[in-house]
Order: structure tokens, then C-alpha cells, then sequence
């Protein structure tokens, strides 16, 4: 029903950027949010960015003032802009759909892009 597709991953330098996109396909309803987690070795994932009701925004604590979540409504797209990277922020990035339909949650995973910055 759904596919998220990331794109924007890489290798780069500590206090350099990247952007990474999500291009959602399917069936979508006005209630999903969408945000980006991220899964490094040997942790567990953990959420980087979303949206949540209301068309507002939260960020892990980790990340605010360096990343911005944005959207792109009508290719159903969704951005994560990287900024200043520090080597802790390699991961595996993961592109999120929340729906809760009748009271059930579902989640959609994209299939995820290594980030990886360099000391």
C-alpha cells in the first residue's frame, strides 16, 4: 500500500551537509506524519525528526538547530537537511509513515540510507 524510497546518503566530512529525501507511493490519508529515524551499530533506532498533527515539527535533542525537516505535499516527499554533521550521526537513516486507522497504528519503513561522517 505504501513505498518510501530514500535517497541522499553518503560519506562526508564532520561539519559538512547532506540532504536526504523520501519519496512516498501508494495510498496516503491526511492523518499520516512522516519523519525520519535513524538505526546506528549497535543501537537502537531512535527518531531524528517528524511531523506530527497540526502540521508542526519535533526534533530529537541531538539534532535540533543542525537539521530541518521538510515536505513537499504534493510529491508526497519528505526532506531531512543535514547541517554541520558530527561523526556521531552516522546511522542508517530511515524514512517513516505513521497511520492510525479504527485505533490501530501501522508503521511503513523505507529501506534506509547510510549516513556517515568522518572525524
Amino acid at each position: 500500500q505504501v513505498q518510501l524510497v530514500e535517497r541522499g546518503g553518503g560519506l562526508v566530512q564532520a561539519g559538512g551537509s547532506l540532504r536526504l529525501s523520501c519519496a512516498g507511493s501508494g495510498i496516503f490519508f491526511g492523518g499520516d506524519a512522516m519523519g525520519w529515524y535513524r538505526q546506528a551499530p549497535g543501537k537502537q533506532r531512535e527518531l531524528v525528526a517528524a511531523f506530527i498533527s497540526g502540521g508542526n515539527t519535533i526534533y530529537a535533542d541531538s539534532v535540533k538547530g543542525r537539521f530541518t525537516i521538510s515536505r513537499d505535499n504534493a510529491k508526497v516527499t519528505v526532506y531531512l537537511q543535514m547541517n554541520s554533521l558530527k561523526p556521531e550521526d552516522t546511522a542508517v537513516y530511515y524514512c517513516n509513515l505513521a497511520r492510525v486507522l479504527s485505533g490501530v497504528k501501522y508503521n511503513y519503513w523505507g529501506q534506509g540510507t547510510q549516513v556517515t561522517v568522518s572525524s
